[in-house]
């Protein structure tokens, strides 16, 4: 497998991670044995990098990866301190129609306990289709911009889960019936969750850096199909 570098310097790199590879091993997913972000990209680059922040196995897109590992904290300040835009796209169950801030606590999985977690949602596009999925006749879909001003384990599929729009594709907060049709009527069976944008003031070179990661084949079928023209807009 060949990785897309979307961006790269002395310091970093930003990677295009795909849909379901690990950034690097962990408890959580110890079951899974397939080569993680960080082994490929050794492989492929000949070096050893360092992520600075993460991404779920199942999303794709943005990913930063310091070279240096003394370099990580420097780049995780600009989380830390909210100085970082990271803006997502997903395609969700239902019609989002207005602009709203979802904020809900998320429980964190290592000490049971919740903390504060918050989402800017924005509505771009709605679809209905004559394809009935339990328990309606028609479905409707929407595709959304997600902005988190937090970071917390699956922040972004439990707070669309929490108001009923749950992402496609989404096998733990998702609706299986339309995860289900999804993958009989357009053979996706991929998560709709993609990291397509990041920003930020480079803290060693002092440049402004933005970059949009590309989406994959998924995508690119289900916006055909919706006549969703979202990369001219």
């Amino acid at each position: 497998m060949q990785l897309e570098i979307i961006f790269e310097d002395k310091f970093i790199i930003i990677v295009n991670k795909p849909n379901n590879i690990l950034v690097h091993n962990s408890y959580y997913a110890r079951n899974i044995k397939d080569a993680t972000l960080l082994e490929i990209l050794k492989q492929q680059m000949g070096i050893t990098l360092y992520p600075v922040h993460r991404l779920d196995r199942k999303t794709s897109g943005t990913l930063i990866l310091a070279k240096q590992q003394e370099n990580v904290a420097i780049f995780q300040k600009l989380f830390n301190s909210n100085q970082i835009e990271k803006v997502y796209i997903a395609i969700v169950r239902g019609f989002v129609t207005k602009s709203r801030i979802i904020d809900s606590p998320v429980k964190n999985p290592d000490t049971q306990s919740y903390k504060e977690a918050t989402t800017f949602l924005e509505p771009i596009f709605t679809k209905s289709i004559e394809i009935p999925v339990h328990p309606y006749e028609v479905s409707r879909y929407s595709l959304v911009k997600l902005t988190p001003s937090t970071g917390r384990m699956h922040q972004l599929r439990i707070h669309m889960n929490k108001i009923s729009n749950p992402i496609i594709g989404d096998s733990k907060y998702g609706d299986r019936f339309h995860n289900r049709m999804f993958e009989q009527k357009f053979n996706c069976c991929n998560l709709f969750l993609h990291a397509y944008l990041i920003s930020f003031i480079h803290p060693i070179s002092d440049k402004k850096i933005t970059v949009k990661a590309q989406f994959s084949s998924d995508w690119l079928s289900v916006f055909k199909i919706f006549h969703w023209d979202y990369l001219k807009t």
